[in-house]
């Protein structure tokens, strides 16, 4: 999967090397040529060059819309032929609906524009093919020729298998080469993959490596295409033991390109099947009941904003495309629920950090008064409603984080979608520390509810008016909460811990409300 690019830098541009402007030029021309139009009966010249104009600037915004220009022809791939192929599409939608809505194709054949079609794409994929083989014909002529080659026998057939002997082709075309391959699927035996022949099952490597040897081939490399689990581990055994006899390497693809598995913390960020590490572990915390039809309520609800603000969502939109270009959207992956990874969308507000020199430009000039208006009045989260309603977010909970910014142990945030607004938010926001805002997201956790998410919404449209207020009540009280979680963590008799945390709490309940979940939980889990 293609990760899009970053969205400052993602713009609309208008280039395109001199081969495109000519096939975009030419090829309607050609088209009505082929189709033998009427193009030089007087009545119908005025028509056909309007036909030209409209095809050749359909193609030219197509062709920019898709970043024609910016594939590499020397690295032809999947990606780039699609992109050919869709601006091929949207270019003749253009032409098609643009000649209707003038001419409606009055004199154009109704054939011309398929046939333009096939001109246009096969053009565009033909010049890129013949640069590719061009290229690839100069770097075979370029690279050394070495008096020895390393010969290779790949067991196993898979994507990554194929992926390896692509690659070898490319970087080391005359100094390793993969001379068999052996697979112990039946249908493969007799065939051939980039012009290799599969000659059998693993099993018959040992007489493979003698019969290439009587034709003056020595093997030097045995590759298997995965770890060695993706074998049976008597087969992988008579593959050590034959490697060894004949003072053969033996080599798994997956260590030649690092992809072995490997269980490691990234950032503060643990796998999705890491325990935690802390005190502050989810069987500290139970989620409030709300959670379970909380998503429910969600979406209805913003359903029904999507629709009434989209006069807002326009507005937005036009105030970025003028004030920082397009695209208008800015995207950042931060972690969502179970830590699962998901993209957080915006209005774009920033224009892009370097100047025409190339110098850093600071924050402040990057951010107009267009951009500071979109923050204040939030309409740059707008887009995060789409979110809520595939089911990445809520419209209430701890605020997502990207992976670098988690906490020590974010299993507590994570263990519910990340909110657009939340209890921290609307209780300081940029005030508060990171752990002042971990500890009331784990204090909503415990105490969610209707009324209270009622009423952070009411706080939400407060703070946009009044501004940010830190509440040193809530945060009094959410981090009494975390004290009393931390105190039960200490090595202590079970019983005894028990009834010290019943007697706490009890004496202090007017003062800093506990949830009741919490309570129950947790004494159940240190009586047990």
């Amino acid at each position: 999967m293609r990760i899009r690019s970053p969205s400052s830098r993602a713009s609309v541009t208008f280039r395109f090397s001199a081969f495109d402007v000519v096939l975009a030029a030419v090829s309607p021309l050609l088209a009505l040529y082929l189709r033998e139009a009427q193009v030089l009966v007087p009545l119908r010249v005025t028509e056909v060059l309007i036909y030209l104009l409209i095809s050749f600037s359909s193609s030219l915004i197509a062709f920019s819309v898709f970043r024609i220009y910016r594939g590499i022809p020397e690295y032809l791939s999947v990606h780039d032929v699609l992109d050919m192929a869709k601006a091929v599409v949207t270019a003749e939608f253009m032409i098609c609906v643009i000649m209707f809505s003038v001419t409606r194709l009055d004199g154009i054949p109704r054939s011309v524009p398929a046939i333009h079609a096939l001109l246009l794409g096969g053009g565009l994929f033909s010049a890129r093919l013949l640069a590719h083989l061009a290229d690839k014909n100069r770097k075979l002529a370029n690279s050394p020729r070495r008096a020895h080659v390393e010969h290779m026998i790949l067991i196993g057939m898979n994507d990554v298998s194929v992926l390896f002997m692509k690659f070898l082709e490319a970087a080391t075309p005359r100094s390793r080469s993969v001379i068999a391959l052996l697979d112990d699927d039946p249908r493969w035996m007799g065939r051939s993959i980039n012009g290799v022949r599969v000659y059998g099952p693993p099993a018959h490597l040992d007489l493979l490596i003698d019969e290439f040897a009587v034709h003056g081939v020595s093997t030097d490399r045995v590759v298997i295409g995965g770890g060695p689990d993706t074998l049976a581990p008597e087969t992988l055994r008579e593959i050590r033991r034959v490697c060894a006899r004949r003072e053969v390497t033996l080599s798994f693809v997956p260590d030649l390109f690092y992809l072995a598995s490997t269980d490691r913390v990234h950032n503060g960020v643990q796998p999705d099947n890491a325990p935690a590490s802390s005190h502050l572990s989810p069987t500290n915390i139970i989620p409030a009941p709300y959670f379970r039809y909380k998503r429910l309520v969600e979406t209805l609800i913003a359903s029904i904003l999507i629709v009434c603000l989209a006069p807002c969502w326009v507005l937005g939109g036009v105030l970025a495309f003028f004030d920082v270009g397009t695209p208008v959207l800015f995207w950042q992956r931060r972690s969502g629920i179970g830590g699962h990874p998901f993209h957080v969308y915006k209005l774009r507000t920033l224009r892009y950090a370097l100047d025409r020199a190339g110098r850093l430009l600071p924050e402040e000039q990057r951010l107009s008064w267009i951009g500071r208006f979109l923050r204040k009045s939030r309409i740059d989260e707008l887009p995060q409603l789409l979110s809520v309603l595939v089911g990445d977010m809520s419209l209430i909970g701890p605020r997502p984080l990207l992976p670098k910014d988690q906490p020590a142990d974010p299993s507590v945030r994570l263990m519910v979608r990340p909110g657009i607004t939340g209890w921290a938010q609307v209780n300081g926001g940029t005030l508060l520390s990171p752990e002042e805002k971990e500890a009331l997201d784990a204090w909503y956790i415990g105490h969610a509810s209707p009324w209270l998410d009622l009423r952070i919404a009411v706080m939400t449209v407060l703070s946009l008016i009044r501004g940010e207020h830190r509440s040193e009540r809530a945060l009094a009280q959410a981090l009494h909460e975390r004290d009393v979680r931390i105190s039960l963590a200490e090595p202590a008799p079970r019983q005894e811990l028990a009834s010290e945390f019943t007697a706490a709490v009890s004496r202090d309940q007017h003062k800093h409300p506990v949830a009741p979940s919490l309570q129950i939980g947790v004494v159940m889990e240190l009586r047990d």
